[in-house]
């Protein structure tokens, strides 16, 4: 999207971001928060899951999942090489995007690309795009992410490779800014579905639909927390805010698990909010 129509279609949010993009000083302020230790630390958090109903897994079904990038003058890139880093060492059998690769521009989807074509797993690597980068211009940053490798969803399922060939990566456009079909992503699907939404709010259009474990991503857990964890601003969305960090069960459905993170937005900063890479082992009964 060029800069003309990002301020005829949202004015306020264009002078704030141009305003914020001077400020960062070029990532200057972002390296000097990264060399203090605050972008956080990134870990590894694990989850487990068992899958309902007679559908046996070969083995158990390890997925990384990593979410909110936002390359750009909020966030350091050597983040980035930490995170591939941990997806080396820890090598999930497939691997899922939970989308704002950017912040402030399509453009800085450059510093990702060092970072995408290091992250591989054996089953394949699976994305969806998030508000942020439909804000800046989708289309330059899906064109990094083929390039990588990364398929995309885009309301649309993929069966995983054999011996995992029950299992589907269900995924939907951005909740809020894109145009989400959850109908389609379900369509076809297989007895285990894996639902992939950039934030909670993508569960607003599940309507009826069954999945066994949801991902999402956007609320960075606050990004600024208290000791406890509890957000100082929890982010836009009803259910972003309900379901701001960790993992939730549902109702008729499996959990939803939800992830800080990586990167920052607005601020180089995280406080009681670390970055993360969630590897999630999903179990038959």
């Amino acid at each position: 999207m060029s800069a003309l129509l990002q301020f005829q279609h949202k004015p306020i949010r264009f002078c704030f971001e141009r305003l914020l993009d001077a400020a960062m000083l070029g990532g200057r302020v972002a390296a000097w928060s990264y060399q203090r230790g605050w972008h956080g630390r990134l870990s590894v958090v694990r989850r487990e899951v068992t899958v309902s109903g007679q559908v046996l897994l070969p083995a158990p079904l390890v997925i990384g999942f990593a979410s909110d990038f936002h390359a750009g003058p909020t966030t350091h890139p050597g983040v980035f090489e930490e995170l591939a880093a941990q997806v080396r060492r820890v090598r999930p059998d497939v691997l899922l995007l939970g989308g704002d690769y950017v912040s402030l521009g399509a453009r800085h989807v450059d510093q990702l690309r060092d970072c995408l074509g290091a992250l591989s797993a054996p089953l394949g690597v699976f994305g969806v795009i998030g508000n942020h980068d439909v804000w800046h211009g989708r289309a330059p940053i899906e064109a990094a992410l083929r390039e990588a490798g990364i398929e995309l969803l885009h309301n649309r399922n993929v069966a995983l490779p054999a011996p995992f060939g029950m299992v589907s990566i269900c995924g939907i456009d951005d909740p809020w800014t894109g145009e989400p079909c959850v109908p389609a992503a379900f369509a076809g699907a297989g007895p285990v579905r894996v639902f992939l939404t950039h934030s909670p709010d993508g569960l607003h259009y599940v309507d009826g639909e069954t999945f066994d474990v949801a991902f999402a991503g956007h609320t960075h857990g606050g990004q600024v927390a208290r000791a406890d964890g509890t957000p100082m601003a929890r982010p836009q969305g009803p259910l972003s805010r309900r379901y701001c960090y960790g993992s939730f069960d549902l109702p008729d459905n499996g959990p939803l698990i939800v992830s800080r993170g990586v990167g920052c937005s607005k601020l180089p900063l995280r406080i009681n909010a670390d970055p993360e890479l969630v590897v999630c082992t999903l179990r038959s009964q």
